[in-house]
């Protein structure tokens, strides 16, 4: 098997990263503080270097890009984040808020949310998207996510089969929507802290702000 076939895909999560990007530039400019474009523009600067040495396949990886590539999901959370908060404030604050700001920016940041929720649990779970390639996955290395794949489910090898970042961005979805797991069980730490935290920004995004967004229209 070719390495293009062979090593896990890359592209697909710089997709997702400059989907995020992108969302964070589009934003109303009620809910970004600060220069609009310094955070975008720095968070590029960490995926640079990341996509430089794996633009398509992850073929290689060291410490430093490692950290890295959990430094720049870190950032992307972080900011999100930051954004709920400042949309909660403009809901909070009193006076007329704009009926299409508000709903423009619940869609944005349920979004980002849902996307970032992908990266982390692709950039985690059983060391990350390199460290699950069948040559470099240790044996005793424990999954974070318990797919249905992995349980024996007839027509599937659970010992060739390995997922790829769509069916983290399917987890992400339903963690986002149902406010919890569904077909996939968080078996770590980690895992349960991640998904926990995309249902409580979830929560609070639909919840809260969507309902404001609706009162006011």
């Amino acid at each position: 098997m070719t390495p293009s076939r062979y090593h896990e895909r890359r592209w697909p999560a710089t997709l997702a990263v400059l989907a995020v990007l992108t969302l964070q530039l589009v934003l109303p400019r009620q809910v970004t503080p600060g220069p609009w474009f310094l955070v975008p523009l720095l968070e590029l600067g960490l995926l640079v270097p990341i996509v430089a040495v794996n633009p398509l396949h992850l073929t290689r990886e060291t410490s430093g890009l490692r950290r890295l590539a959990l430094l720049l999901v870190a950032a992307l959370a972080a900011v999100n984040v930051v954004h709920l908060g400042q949309l909660v404030v403009l809901l909070t604050a009193g006076g007329t808020a704009n009926p299409k700001v508000l709903v423009e920016a619940t869609l944005l940041i349920w979004t980002t949310n849902v996307v970032v929720t992908a990266l982390s649990l692709w950039e985690t779970d059983r060391g990350g998207p390199f460290a699950r390639d069948p040559r470099h996955r240790p044996a005793s290395d424990r999954p974070d996510l318990l797919f249905p794949q992995m349980t024996a489910v007839p027509g599937w090898d659970p010992t060739s089969w390995w997922p790829s970042f769509v069916d983290y961005l399917f987890v992400a979805f339903t963690a986002a929507t149902t406010f919890g797991p569904a077909d996939t069980l968080p078996l770590t730490a980690r895992a349960k802290l991640i998904i926990g935290g995309t249902a409580s920004v979830s929560l609070v995004t639909i919840g809260l702000v969507a309902a404001r967004a609706v009162n006011v229209l």
